[in-house]
């Protein structure tokens, strides 16, 4: 484990000072109770959509199978940040320590996942809508298992190298990070000396990451669009608009942030926007998420309204 040194190498410390949002003690008790609802009721709308799908053997197709493991993936995703950021409230010192910094950040392929499931999910409706004879013998269950094993395997995979590599080197300075949680920008503005070529990496990797998979949801989007008006029932067109929209507005909401954010990592963002960018994708958003694709499907509707007892 590295240690940090200050400028004048008088003292090692093991940690960094994850500073949050700096405000008074009542101020924080307030943040704490907010984001402990939000992450409860974040957990309860995800794993309703997973229970659900469990238990309807009706449900029990790619397309509902796609979503199970989205909400999975969405609740491992805010609890990567969330608790974390919940003890940091009550915290005086605000001290997090090296290895579970560097724990934090490499759960950043969660959101790694995140992209290539989006696209996965897309290239169902994809197949559903625009070859519907033929879409029972393409997405086979075997070839859906396949997808999500991988979007699992390459988000684990996508950043492993870079973060090792950022792990291994030396932080000197200020140990203070004007963020939420542990990033890779603010964690390589405290290397030293400064790793132009890491942070070019990263930059890369990020790009690639979020413009790869975006684009081809919104090339893919483009044929369904394509497909869907070809069909002849106005009753037709009008699920296969509103399942298809519950999906888009959740990639919306999900790359917007994280194009801000990531695609230049070591950008000069204003801490404070930095703050609310990273809030917006990495809470506020999984919240909604579950209410959207619910909201969305009248199968998921009711299953819902099975599972609360209403």
């Amino acid at each position: 484990m590295k240690i940090f040194n200050t400028p004048s190498n008088s003292s090692t410390i093991s940690g960094f000072l994850l500073l949050g949002f700096p405000c008074p003690k009542e101020g924080q008790i307030l943040l704490y109770v907010l984001f402990s609802a939000v992450y409860l009721l974040t957990l309860m709308g995800n794993g309703s959509i997973i229970c659900a799908v469990c238990w309807d053997q009706r449900l029990h197709t790619p397309m509902y199978i796609l979503l199970a493991n989205f909400s999975f993936l969405e609740i491992w995703y805010v609890t990567s940040t969330v608790p974390n950021m919940l003890a940091n409230f009550l915290s005086d010192t605000k001290v997090i320590s090296f290895s579970r910094c560097f724990l934090q950040l490499y759960f950043l392929f969660l959101g790694s996942t995140k992209c290539f499931s989006l696209a996965v999910m897309v290239f169902n409706r994809y197949l559903a809508i625009y070859w519907p004879l033929h879409y029972p013998t393409i997405m086979t269950r075997s070839l859906c298992t396949n997808l999500v094993i991988n979007c699992w395997v390459l988000g684990f995979l996508w950043f492993l190298i870079p973060i090792i590599i950022i792990s291994q080197m030396t932080f000197c300075g200020s140990r203070i990070i004007h963020h939420l949680l542990c990033d890779p920008g603010p964690l390589l503005a405290l290397t030293c000396p400064r790793a132009p070529v890491i942070e070019l990496t990263m930059s890369t990797l990020s790009s690639l990451l979020v413009f790869i998979p975006f684009l081809f949801t919104v090339g893919t989007y483009a044929l369904v669009l394509r497909a869907v008006l070809r069909v002849p029932s106005a009753a037709g067109r009008r699920e296969s608009f509103s399942t298809c929209g519950s999906h888009l507005a959740v990639v919306s909401l999900f790359y917007g942030p994280v194009m801000v954010t990531y695609v230049s990592p070591t950008s000069k963002h204003k801490a404070g926007l930095q703050k609310i960018v990273t809030l917006f994708y990495s809470v506020i958003t999984l919240l909604i998420n579950p209410v959207t694709h619910s909201l969305s499907n009248e199968y998921m509707k009711h299953e819902m309204k099975k599972l609360l007892g209403t």
